[in-house]
């Protein structure tokens, strides 16, 4: 989470001297290849299932060609601290397209827990809302959408887990998602526009290589040991790196209602998925204190 919290403030200082999906693909792809070259190297096998390949697909165009898509665009109009917040309302996003796309029941305690949770990200993103400019109501047209290609990703991604390689399956779908990325960078910027100075070098391999290979390879360990539900409320840690570094870094001010939002959209997670929420069947936890694993 740490890593992933870094990447807002890495992409905002690199967007000065790059086009935003130019500068978007080459991490993928970076990334991609340096976690594909492992795989081979370490003889892991190559995936040969066909729904295997769908859910890599999937994670691809989700995880990496929205998720990116959106992030790098959001870069140009949110500080960073803010669009980590914004962005990381993604497991609320993917606890309704569970519910709705798997059958997977909520509580009245889980709905409860949704509603607090997006009411944080609105208390969060409120002042500057209000303000009006056009550019914010972009900014966080694109956090939004990225955030709805993670939450997409995450569910593909935790299909694969323990079915292929973690190398493997990641380094695959990075560079899926890079295409639609190149591809679109190439109708739409001049990707030979890249000013090659040591700060951009140095945000591009920070970002490829801790921010996304390291950090996806991690995740996709992580979700072969976890159920998804009960890793995914740990990225709710990420605002508070995020808001950290960019207060640290970028001069960005921790008002009392940006921690009042973060504390109450992070009380909304914990409360859909550690405490009230239901499982698969729709059956109650048996106590208020029953952990995630007892109710698998």
């Amino acid at each position: 989470m740490v890593l992933w919290a870094s990447c807002y403030p890495l992409i905002t200082i690199g967007l000065d001297s790059a086009p935003h999906l130019t500068f978007a693909a080459m991490r993928a792809a970076i990334a991609g290849s340096l976690l594909l070259g492992v795989a081979l190297v370490l003889r892991r096998s190559f995936p040969t299932d066909r729904q295997v390949w769908g859910w890599i697909i999937l994670a691809g165009f989700g995880m990496t060609g929205l998720g990116y898509y959106g992030m790098f665009h959001a870069a140009e109009f949110v500080s960073p601290g803010l669009a980590t917040v914004i962005a990381n309302s993604q497991p609320l996003i993917a606890a309704m397209l569970a519910f709705l796309l798997l059958g997977e029941r909520l509580s009245k305690w889980g709905w409860f827990g949704l509603l607090l949770g997006f009411l944080g990200i609105l208390v969060i993103a409120a002042p500057q809302i209000l303000e009006g400019p056009i550019s914010i109501t972009t900014g966080l047209f694109y956090v939004m959408l990225a955030a709805s290609g993670v939450a997409v990703g995450n569910i593909a991604i935790k299909k694969l887990a323990g079915r292929v390689d973690a190398a493997m399956a990641m380094g695959l779908q990075l560079l899926i998602g890079a295409l639609p990325l190149g591809l679109i960078a190439g109708l739409t910027e001049i990707p030979s526009d890249i000013e090659w100075s040591p700060k951009f070098i140095l945000s591009l391999l920070g970002l490829s290589i801790p921010g996304t290979a390291i950090a996806f390879w991690l995740w996709q360990v992580t979700l072969s040991k976890l159920e998804l539900s009960k890793a995914n409320v740990f990225s709710f840690l990420v605002p508070v790196f995020g808001l950290t570094i960019g207060s640290v870094f970028f001069g960005e001010r921790l008002t009392l209602l940006i921690a009042g939002g973060t504390v109450i959209a992070t009380a909304g997670v914990l409360i859909t998925t550690a405490r009230f929420s239901t499982d698969a069947r729709g059956n109650e936890p048996s106590g208020a204190g029953t952990d995630l694993s007892e109710r698998a």
